[in-house]
């Protein structure tokens, strides 16, 4: 799996929008916002992590696009896969500290220049020049079908070329609007990928895999490692060419805090992370995401299963409590972290 190409991600550039629950900004005129985007998140990491990272989106000929790529650039990101076309930046809004799956988002993506790519458009040969692995999130063919034919044109490309190609199962039940459910999409998607990252209920939502109730019941840890076993082995069974399957378990924990661990299913062994609990956290955006790319990061640079994991999973904790979508922690930081919660 050791590979040394540049590693493409693929997805929508968005700004976050932040207003406080309490109106506030409207007396202030101030609105606080992020740039972000799953898988930006993703390439955000890898640069900082030192992985040569690029970046495939579309976005519009304007002044504020020219600012994002040159603000992309100043991380080390390529930006030359980018796509100019169409009218406008994709936005969402979400209050602060509030999570991704919460009922508090509002998404403001339609006829963005990203959800107006269509197959045919992206030269891949040229974007796939020096890619070794290619990056893309379920959030991508949730926005509607031509996105979703472009993700099947990516893959298709990407494994002519047997580039490795990885897959994060993110679940956004308000964006899946076209008349499809994830099932219908997913599976053909799925089917290309070497390594699929998420959760047994999204597993269960985007690629139909089987969900045990009676082991999800009162969330208890072993049933949970019994739970992820057996979907991951269901994975590799039903998508032969996917060899690794990542599963993340985030409760709430307290009032404010959080209970987090993860587990790796690679070679017929189920690898399990230590487990962080925190009572108090700061913004729960992009922490599945910095896990995928602490998983990159570890399978490019050749780790063993288990330290590839422990390190994902304390770089997704870290996320917790950094005010951005992207991740600030260094590798060494990342380290440390694995160090002072192990026991």
């Amino acid at each position: 799996m050791q590979t040394k190409g540049k590693v493409l991600s693929f997805g929508e550039l968005l700004l976050r929008i932040c207003p406080d629950g309490e109106g506030q900004w409207l007396a202030e005129n101030q609105l606080p916002f992020f740039v972000g985007g799953a898988e930006l998140n993703v390439a955000t990491a890898l640069a900082l992590w030192d992985i040569p990272s690029a970046y495939l989106t579309a976005l519009p000929e304007n002044s504020v696009s020219e600012q994002l790529i040159h603000y992309l650039q100043e991380r080390n990101i390529d930006t030359s896969p980018i796509v100019m076309q169409g009218e406008r930046i994709g936005l969402y809004y979400l209050p602060k500290g509030k999570d991704l799956k919460n009922a508090g988002v509002i998404y403001d993506r339609k006829g963005s220049a990203y959800a107006d790519l269509t197959p045919g458009i992206i030269n891949w040969d040229a974007v796939f020049e020096g890619v070794s692995w290619f990056h893309f999130s379920a959030i991508c063919p949730a926005i509607n079908q031509n996105v979703a034919d472009v993700c099947l044109e990516a893959l298709q490309a990407a494994k002519a070329r047997n580039i490795f190609i990885s897959l994060d199962l993110n679940y956004r039940a308000k964006l899946w609007q076209y008349g499809k459910d994830p099932v219908e999409i997913m599976p053909a998607l799925a089917q290309y990928c070497d390594l699929i990252m998420g959760n047994i209920w999204a597993a269960n939502k985007m690629l139909g895999m089987p969900l045990q109730e009676e082991l999800v019941a009162d969330i208890e840890k072993e049933k949970l490692l019994q739970h992820a076993t057996l979907t991951s082995e269901t994975i590799l069974k039903e998508f032969p060419n996917c060899k690794t399957v990542a599963n993340t378990f985030r409760f709430d924990y307290q009032e404010k805090g959080i209970q987090y661990f993860t587990t790796l299913y690679s070679q017929n062994q189920l690898h399990v992370s230590q487990e962080y609990k925190v009572d108090q956290i700061l913004d729960k955006v992009g922490s599945g995401d910095c896990f995928m790319a602490g998983l990159i990061y570890g399978f490019y640079q050749g780790h063993a299963p288990q330290e590839t994991l422990e390190f994902a999973t304390a770089a997704a904790f870290k996320k917790l409590f950094i005010l951005s979508d992207a991740t600030t922690s260094t590798v060494a930081e990342i380290e440390e972290t694995i160090q002072a919660y192990a026991h």
